[in-house]
């Protein structure tokens, strides 16, 4: 009798400690996915998400709204507030706050998105803004806010023709012009209600 209850014993420790051996394995197996998760990829899974998101960026402003499409080193936000859709470059994200149960479903996302997305950058973007001239607001990362239409963009920088907000970009209405640095934009918030998806 005492033997089988010494075994039963030893069957029950060496039990326990596979299924401890089993839950690290499967924790540091969790930590290695995690580890190759990418700010992109979470912000492809939280994109058309009902719950509104904050983006805390850099220049110390706060964006309310819902991801709408994310690029190679971008996302477009469709403000909770109505106004127009926001371009928001990666780099001028501070924080991102989201609902606890949208945080975990996108520590999760599998998906890899598409190979297209991953090569629309930023600048890619803002060329296209430029084709569609559309007046817009360039916030810079110092905090100051410029007004106008993109002219060009280049590789790593863009020539915003200043104007005041609302009106067409017509020679007389040109008050000057600025060179901008990609890194020094915080946001980009077209003045029209367009909006700037990415599959």
């Amino acid at each position: 009798m005492r033997w089988e209850r010494f075994f039963d014993d030893l069957e029950d420790e060496l039990a326990s400690e596979w299924e401890a051996e089993r839950a690290a394995v499967e924790t540091e197996a969790e930590r290695l996915r995690l580890s190759r998760v990418d700010l992109r990829r979470r912000l492809r899974a939280l994109a058309g998400a009902e719950a509104a998101l904050v983006f805390d960026l850099v220049d110390g402003s706060g964006l309310r709204g819902a991801a709408a499409g994310v690029g190679a080193d971008w996302v477009s936000v469709l403000p909770s507030d109505g106004g127009g859709a926001v371009l928001v470059p990666l780099h001028a994200v501070a924080a991102i706050t989201a609902p606890h149960p949208e945080l975990l479903r996108s520590a999760r996302a599998g998906e890899e998105g598409s190979a297209l997305a991953d090569r629309m950058t930023f600048g890619f973007a803002v060329r296209d803004l430029v084709r569609r001239r559309t007046p817009l607001g360039v916030h810079l990362i110092s905090g100051r806010r410029l007004h106008g239409t993109i002219d060009r963009a280049g590789a790593d920088h863009l020539d915003l023709a200043l104007h005041d907000p609302g009106s067409a970009r017509r020679a007389d209405a040109v008050t000057g012009y600025r060179v901008i640095p990609y890194s020094g934009v915080a946001r980009i918030t077209l003045e029209s209600s367009d909006s700037l998806r990415v599959g």
